[in-house]
């Protein structure tokens, strides 16, 4: 039995990416490209899963029916106008193409059930989409840099997953070190949301559904909606790549009947 454009139900499932639209230089050529760095591509593979990018165009979520999940990945500042707040000097990089594509995948992977992740920026697309809002640079807000100390490389300090829910069923609750490179964070909470993950300042790390939703089912195997601030593709700890495959094997399984 297969599915659309020949997919076995049972093989590997295809994972949206979001991609960067930069300016980048290969070869003789510097000019304007979608990229994304390889480790997130590497892990979505290593997990089972093969990966598609999702350029940041209007009308990219037309795209999303044939993937099994979606990973909103990291990158620029979000627009803070979206979340109706001035811009913070240290606010900086804005790609409103890209806000505007997530945004409307973000609310289109709902619509469809699709398994979502987002990382980093990814966690903040998700929140603000949602109606939450952002803190536009974590220094003034928590006094020091240990969340993005040096430009260019990650860092890492500590994260304390909470106890129950999606993450904690991942990646189990209590407290480790994980790779991190972000200067904004969530504030306010975006409708239906609650926070699973934290930093030792408090600093919100982890969101997912709660039990009433929003309007959308709690996370469960068939519907996986998880953002995390810190960078898991970056690190050695598969386990939020494993799950999100795995999440999209069982939707594509319950689907099996559409496919005959």
């Amino acid at each position: 039995m297969t599915g659309p454009a020949g997919r076995d139900p049972g093989g590997r499932p295809v994972i949206g990416v979001t991609a960067y639209g930069e300016q980048a230089r290969w070869g003789v050529w510097d000019q304007q490209a979608a990229v994304l760095p390889q480790n997130y591509l590497d892990q979505i593979a290593g997990a089972g899963g093969i990966p598609v990018l999702l350029p940041p165009m209007p009308g990219v979520q037309a795209a999303l029916p044939r993937m099994d999940g979606l990973i909103l990945t990291g990158g620029a500042d979000v627009d803070p106008a979206r979340y109706g707040a001035s811009a913070d000097p240290h606010t900086t990089g804005v790609r409103p193409d890209r806000d505007n594509a997530e945004i409307t995948l973000l609310r289109r992977a709902l619509d469809l059930r699709i398994p979502v992740l987002g990382i980093c920026r990814g966690m903040q697309v998700m929140n603000v989409a949602l109606g939450g809002t952002l803190i536009q640079h974590l220094p003034d807000a928590v006094g020091h840099q240990e969340h993005s100390p040096t430009p260019g490389t990650m860092a890492s300090h500590p994260v304390r997953v909470g106890r129950g829910g999606l993450l904690a069923s991942i990646a189990g609750e209590g407290t480790r070190p994980v790779p991190t490179h972000h200067h904004q964070g969530v504030d306010r909470l975006g409708a239906g949301l609650v926070a699973c993950a934290w930093a030792a300042d408090g600093i919100v790390e982890g969101i997912e559904f709660g039990p009433d939703g929003s309007g959308h089912p709690a996370p469960d195997g068939a519907s996986f909606v998880l953002g995390v601030q810190w960078h898991p593709e970056a690190g050695t700890d598969p386990r939020l790549f494993q799950a999100l495959i795995a999440a999209a094997r069982t939707r594509i399984g319950s689907r099996v009947g559409e496919f005959a």
